[in-house]
């Protein structure tokens, strides 16, 4: 199965160069010491809003040669919890491949991860992460993409047991991603209070006060089931820590603060 992009020219440019001048733009540092990270949430916005948030994280962290990316699903396409499980991803700089020996031992392991590359056709929230890995990170490498729509305790233990398994069967370097925005068309003050009080329980680790939050303060983020996720894995992988790298709203790109959507890049390791 060949997945060719379905927002390159909208999301993020269509050419490689113009990537490297957008990301040269966001003035990173890049000679610093790489970070060993365990896991990380990148935002899945267009690149000039989001993705200065997003290279932030990828500057500072060893990003492995295999990838396992969680994304939610806004398609409302394919099964809940969907791998696609084999073929290659084409980006604007090359194709990179499906990682399948890892995603059968991630279905094998899971009662409720699916084989469906239908909810992964339109959904741009593991596609936009693919070129700013390639550019910051890594040229080359294997990813799992993971597209979760809904989901309950049992379901996120259940495919985060599946992956830390996973990981410690094969033996191999794996970083998880999760895919995430935060608050969607809030003021500026509410986003940030928000998306505050949904920081803070990520970067303390704990899922189920993160869960707690988004339902008491109406948290609209997108990316909550993967984050959760993640979250779980890396700590059953022996995550100790997390910290906030950037932060940031669409408007304080636009200058309009009226309705804006946040953006938050945190290293789990």
């Amino acid at each position: 199965m060949i997945r060719k992009p379905v927002v390159a020219g909208q999301f993020y440019p269509s050419q490689p160069e113009q990537i490297k001048k957008l990301i040269a733009g966001y003035g990173l540092k890049m000679d610093i010491e790489k970070q060993k990270a365990i896991a990380c949430i990148l935002p899945h916005a267009g690149y000039i809003y989001s993705g200065k948030v997003a290279a932030e994280v990828l500057s500072k962290i060893e990003v492995a040669s295999t990838c396992i990316i969680l994304g939610p699903n806004h398609t409302g396409y394919g099964v809940p919890a969907s791998i696609a499980r084999e073929g290659e991803w084409i980006t604007p700089f090359s194709s990179l491949k499906i990682d399948t020996p890892l995603a059968d031992l991630l279905l094998k392991n899971s009662k409720y991860l699916e084989s469906d590359f239908t909810a992964h056709a339109y959904e741009h929230s593991i596609e936009v992460e693919l070129p700013l890995i390639q550019a910051i990170s890594r040229p080359e490498f294997t990813f799992v993409p993971i597209v979760l729509a809904s989901a309950d305790d049992l379901v996120y233990k259940d495919i985060s047991s599946a992956i830390a398994l996973a990981v410690r069967t094969l033996k191999k370097d794996v970083t998880i991603i999760a895919s995430s925005d935060m608050t969607h068309y809030e003021s500026q003050e509410s986003a940030n209070q928000k998306d505050k009080a949904a920081i803070e329980a990520m970067l303390k680790l704990d899922t189920k006060e993160l869960l707690e939050r988004i339902e008491k303060f109406g948290i609209s983020m997108c990316g909550y089931m993967p984050a959760v996720v993640a979250i779980l894995a890396a700590k059953i992988l022996g995550a100790k820590n997390a910290k906030l790298v950037a932060y940031q709203t669409s408007g304080d790109v636009t200058g309009g603060y009226s309705s804006v959507v946040g953006y938050a890049g945190i290293i789990i390791q």
